[in-house]
């Protein structure tokens, strides 16, 4: 304790840790939720402002790793902390955070006239860290499976991919409600805590939240110091085994980004062709030059027939109808018509209009080594026809 009776609450390096994952959250919600609630004019305005959809898809992605990264620094600095340190874990929940809990709720509400004596840590704390815990592996596996789902969908069924993509985008708006709800009031508006920004906090911010670990530093109940060369000898031994898991970490998240570039490559757009030209005129007698010779353009998807009855129903009918047929319909999937193929079979819609990504006859068929297989062109042209609405005439 100084001598203006500040108390250290946080040291720098969890300071710059947490700018860091607000900095990493803030990117990462701003360019997710985007995403998912795109139909909105709001939405829209800002995908156009962050310059298309393919940057914000970009921004998403390098918020992420930059929040793997911090992760895998917390699990090391933690490490530290209880290994060399050997810091109480005052993190972890207990029977004392429910009976705070439970006092909490009868002082708010006018039943109890004495408040919570709390720790180190408040049970409102606690639950705030775990549930960024929570929410970051439920956010990383649903990411990885977004981000690589043909290797996905090589272990898991194709509806997998839509279920991770709901999960992510309803664990995204959970996240940004409960910090806009629950740590904004908490931190800022019932009274605003300074301590991220300092480091410490006063004897009155002490009193009033955590009283019970306010009383053990003035009644010098603090732990011992432990001798210099007893730490030197653990900080070896940390920094072996933890140097290991840190470099196999690092190595899991460079998989983690690397492993797959995308599921379907994007259709690239259309060229911008010159229909009109000026012509320069050019005296007489010069003959006129001869008219230049077109090279007619390679056909593209966008040239062939995009609908079912305009050649999609003939495709499927070469290649899929021996196995996918009302006779015979290999995995519940018949493709002999357009009511059937749009039912889908027993892994659930092999044709999703519009999302090409997300449809299981894409998926199968990108992956290879499908009985039936399209060549590069047939499958393009029905990526096309997919991403148009997969049309039926």
């Amino acid at each position: 304790m100084s001598q203006d009776h500040k108390y250290k609450r946080f040291s720098l390096a969890y300071r710059i840790e947490h700018w860091v994952l607000t900095f990493s959250f803030a990117l990462l919600a701003i360019t997710g939720l985007i995403q998912v609630y795109v139909d909105s004019g709001l939405a829209r305005w800002i995908v156009g402002v962050l310059g298309g959809v393919e940057t914000v898809r970009l921004l998403h992605r390098i918020a992420a790793v930059v929040l793997m990264l911090e992760t895998i620094y917390h699990l090391v600095h933690i490490g530290y902390r209880l290994w060399v340190l050997h810091t109480p874990m005052n993190m972890l929940p207990g029977v004392q955070d429910v009976r705070n809990a439970i006092q909490s709720v009868r002082y708010n509400l006018g039943l109890s006239k004495e408040r919570a004596q709390q720790g180190f840590y408040t049970f409102e704390e606690k639950l705030e860290y775990w549930a960024v815990i929570w929410g970051t592996i439920v956010m990383g596996v649903t990411g990885f499976m977004l981000w690589n789902p043909i290797a996905t969908t090589q272990l898991l069924p194709g509806v997998a991919i839509p279920a991770a993509k709901a999960a992510h985008g309803l664990e995204g708006t959970l996240a940004v409600l409960a910090i806009i709800v629950w740590h904004l009031y908490h931190v800022h508006l019932r009274h605003f805590n300074r301590s991220i920004f300092t480091g410490y906090l006063t004897h009155e911010e002490m009193e009033d939240e955590h009283p019970r670990v306010l009383a053990e530093i003035e009644a010098g109940r603090r732990p011992p110091k432990v001798a210099p060369d007893v730490l030197a000898r653990r900080r070896r031994a940390f920094l072996g085994v933890y140097g290991v898991l840190a470099i196999c970490m690092l190595i899991g998240a460079y998989f983690f980004v690397a492993y797959e570039q995308t599921a379907i490559a994007t259709i690239p757009p259309a060229e911008d062709v010159t229909v009109f030209v000026h012509l320069t005129p050019t005296p007489i007698p010069t003959l006129p030059p001869p008219p230049p010779t077109r090279t007619p353009s390679p056909v593209t998807a966008a040239d062939l027939p995009a609908t079912w009855e305009g050649g999609i129903a003939d495709l499927f009918e070469q290649k899929c109808v021996s196995c996918h047929s009302s006779a015979l319909a290999s995995g519940g999937l018949d493709l002999s018509s357009y009511e059937a193929a749009m039912a889908g079979g027993d892994s659930g819609a092999a044709i999703v209009p519009g999302e090409s990504h997300t449809s299981l006859l894409v998926a199968n068929q990108a992956s290879g080594g499908h009985p039936g297989q399209f060549s590069p062109d047939e499958l393009e042209q029905i990526v096309h026809w997919v991403e148009l609405g997969a049309p039926e005439n």
